[in-house]
């Protein structure tokens, strides 16, 4: 892991052009460098949670406070939370090192402290979606081979009906007999003795962590990550807040905390800088526009609809002391970052890249004053090396040419569950990720994103990114969202199906929208055919749930607002 960290005396023997592209070795390699006090050796017996323990400030403030409940927790309370449960979840329960535990809760002030218990514990953390249906659950349960469930009350019949044993996260309210005999996981950190808990023995590479890919263009898979993994991930958050001058920051944290996003951001990373965040259960818009007046948050990670939720909302808040939005998990469109700037121009936007399976982190987006507008998705972070290949010669390519990203650091996952073919598929020989994502870098090594290869729309042979039609679609007046799909069509084997929503109060119809595109495209890339919907369907990371609207243009079905 250090090694991968640690890349630049490889790199400086190698001609390497300002990009970080290596000629020789056909690799980009990061232009940033992460120094030794941020990482430990990959040879030290460490697990992750250990090491964000050992990072906690000394000190009896606000780490997290809860929308919901008014609930605050401290840095010291936190840690002692922590052990507490750590210690009844092994000596009170039976958890052993190994074993795999369910966790379904949505966000609250608890959850950093379950997960983070959790892998002290040694077992191994496995988060599911309190928006995942029953049927989702028992998939992920018999997949994951999870032997017990910790979940908040209203999502305990989900893991019930999987045959779970079940510890709720806190108190139902009102009583559930089903429940009465086991105290709740609140009530284990309130009774627990901290001093009980004991060191798990595990290492850096055992796993830490199963987290389920949202399937946006198939089945999930379970990405499996390491504690080494979560250790490099954390260190780099560390070394980025630290790059961006952070201090005395304040997060709003609605990223659910059972995505990569959430968990390595809020749970697992953020408590290690001293920052402090203010959690909500989930994403509505006035309320965390109030919240950040309210609870003076600072920075606000999201992915691309909140921004642009923000930027088209006809509601006025006072944002005064929002200094940074930054972005991830799926491609920012280009009018959405433009009307942000113009209604928030104080607001520093930043887009980043990163996935499931590389721990949410790959690349860092810098201060908007070295960075100028449209440079992408930022910079490779520390220890990070890329390939672009082409995906028809396999070639190499350098700055500037498109190609299938191939990425290789201390993040990337060990492979996927039980998957062995998944694996292959997309870890190649020397570690090298498969991300299935066209890319390109540019001469100063920023990354930009191009689309993914599996869902290139192809008519009569030609080649149709969807997100170039819908960041044309996202220009017009009264689109306010669009996500455009293959459409299979006798003649040209694939056309573009657009689905559109509409401003509330808008007439706009179908022939309209495939004329606004057809007047600023070439005619293969032309909107075939349109369908309205009330909402486009999305991952909770934001990424557009593709397979779902394929089902819909199969089925030939135009759903009504």
């Amino acid at each position: 892991m250090a090694d991968h960290l640690a890349g630049e005396e490889v790199m400086a023997a190698e001609d390497c052009q300002r990009s970080g592209f290596c000629a020789d070795s056909g690799v980009f390699r990061s232009l940033h460098r992460l120094s030794p006090r941020h990482l430990p050796s990959s040879d030290f017996p460490l697990d992750a949670a250990s090491f964000v323990l050992s990072l906690l400030p000394p000190a009896d403030r606000l780490a997290f406070l809860d929308l919901a409940s008014g609930q605050g927790l401290s840095f010291s309370d936190l840690r002692r939370s922590v052990l507490s449960l750590a210690a009844a979840l092994s000596l009170g329960l039976g958890i052993r090192p190994g074993d795999v535990v369910l966790l379904l809760a949505p966000n609250s002030v608890l959850y950093p402290v379950i997960a983070l218990a959790v892998l002290a514990a040694g077992a191994v953390l496995c988060p599911a979606n309190p928006l995942c249906t029953t049927a989702d659950v028992v998939r992920q349960v018999r997949d994951s081979g999870a032997s017990i469930a910790i979940a908040a009350p209203e999502e305990a019949h989900k893991t019930a009906a999987a045959g779970l044993p079940t510890l709720l996260t806190r108190r139902p309210s009102p009583p559930d007999a089903t429940y009465e005999a086991l105290p709740s996981a609140e009530e284990m950190m309130e009774w627990g003795d901290p001093m009980a808990a004991t060191p798990s023995g595990r290492r850096q590479s055992d796993p830490a962590a199963v987290l389920y890919s949202s399937g946006t263009t198939g089945s999930p898979k379970g990405a499996v990550l390491t504690h080494g993994n979560l250790i490099a991930a954390v260190s780099l958050l560390r070394w980025a807040s630290e790059a961006s001058g952070s201090d005395g920051d304040v997060y709003l944290a609605f990223i659910p905390m059972s995505h990569v996003y959430g968990l390595v951001f809020f749970a697992l990373g953020l408590p290690t800088t001293g920052a402090r965040v203010v959690v909500m259960p989930r994403f509505e818009l006035a309320a965390a526009m109030e919240a950040v007046a309210r609870h003076g948050v600072t920075n606000i990670p999201a992915v691309p609809p909140v921004v642009t939720a923000m930027a088209k909302s006809p509601q006025n808040w006072d944002l005064s002391g929002l200094r940074r939005i930054g972005t991830g998990a799926s491609a920012m469109p280009p009018a959405s970052a433009r009307g942000f700037r113009r209604r928030y121009p104080w607001v520093e936007l930043r887009e980043g890249y990163g996935l499931t399976e590389t721990c949410g982190a790959a690349t860092f987006a810098a201060a908007a004053s070295t960075r100028p507008e449209g440079r992408g998705v930022g910079q490779l972070l520390p220890g990070f090396e890329a390939r672009v290949v082409a995906p028809a010669t396999g070639k190499a390519e350098g700055p500037g040419g498109v190609g299938e990203l191939w990425l290789r650091g201390a993040t990337v996952m060990w492979g996927y569950l039980g998957n062995d073919v998944a694996t292959a598929e997309e870890v190649a020989d020397g570690g090298w990720l498969r991300t299935g994502d066209l890319v390109y870098f540019d001469e100063d090594g920023y990354l930009f994103i191009v689309d993914r290869i599996k869902e290139l729309i192809k008519p009569n042979g030609y080649q149709v990114t969807p997100t170039e039609l819908e960041a044309l679609l996202a220009t017009h007046p009264h689109i306010l969202d669009a996500a455009v799909v293959p459409l299979e069509d006798e003649e040209a084997g694939q056309v573009p199906m657009a689905f559109v929503v509409r401003a509330s109060d808008s007439r706009l119809t179908s022939e309209e929208v495939m004329q606004f595109v057809a007047s600023q495209v070439a005619p293969y890339k032309k909107i075939r055919r349109v369908a309205f919907i009330g909402t486009v369907p999305r991952s909770p990371a934001g990424k557009i749930l593709r397979k779902d609207l394929i089902t819909l243009a199969r089925q030939a079905v135009s759903p009504k607002l």
